[in-house]
């Protein structure tokens, strides 16, 4: 069944379709030695090339990585981007982050080569929870909880309602349905607040468990779950 080439790289495990649109955008994609534009599709028995180098459909079995982000590691493929993660990973299949997690921030990230389960995750509108514990500069009010609870303007919109819990004076446990660009430090930034240190602790059902720098494979469990909740999940549209 023909597919939209962005799609095709996805599935096979090559990229995400976001990071599929920019190679394609850039030239670097080809159909059977023909440059594609972004809505193109792949036909039974295409060649597809990236950079010169064929890409195909993959035998062996998708991977699924929990990886502890150091600060500093930047959450892009871009192998040119010094402390890129996947340098940092060094793992030996290619693999791509499912989301970003900024540069000065800290935690889980997942890495996969399965392009069908990034988009049902990063999809908005499923509304999949991330919990964060975020230090700020000076002593959480009540006030301070209740704007964040209750969705802050940033970036031409309102972010939507979510969960905040005071761990201490000046740390918070924060649980969010959406992935606005720094998101977190753009709501405290709106309230007067300075995020001094930011660390995601779950995606969905899976906890971080492992030292800051060391990545292991998802269990058979929690992949099982994981797979179970995205069941009813919306992919990106093609």
């Amino acid at each position: 069944m023909p597919v939209r080439i962005n799609k095709y790289l996805s599935e096979v495990g090559f990229c995400s379709r976001r990071e599929a649109d920019k190679l394609i955008s850039s030239g670097l994609v080809t159909i059977n030695d023909k440059p594609p534009e972004l809505g193109t599709k792949v036909q039974d028995g295409d060649v597809v090339k990236v950079r010169g180098v064929v890409v195909s459909p993959k035998e062996s079995a998708h991977t699924y990585l929990l990886y502890n982000k150091p600060i500093g590691i930047t959450c892009t493929t871009d192998l040119r981007v010094e402390g890129n993660i996947i340098d940092a990973i060094s793992y030996h299949k290619r693999i791509f982050p499912i989301g970003r997690l900024d540069k000065p921030s800290q935690g889980l990230i997942l890495l996969t080569d399965d392009g069908d389960i990034v988009n049902k995750i990063l999809r908005a509108r499923n509304h999949h929870e991330k919990e964060y514990i975020v230090s700020v500069n000076k002593d959480i009010t009540n006030k301070f909880l209740q704007k964040m609870r209750q969705g802050v303007p940033i970036l031409d919109t309102v972010t939507r309602p979510c969960t905040v819990t005071k761990i201490n004076k000046n740390v918070f446990k924060i649980i969010l349905t959406q992935g606005l660009n720094r998101q977190i430090r753009r709501m405290c930034q709106y309230l007067s607040y300075k995020v001094t240190s930011l660390k995601r602790v779950r995606i969905m059902n899976i906890h971080l468990d492992i030292p800051v720098g060391k990545y292991r494979e998802l269990r058979p469990a929690e992949l099982k779950k994981l797979q179970n909740l995205l069941v009813d999940s919306e992919k990106t549209h093609d």
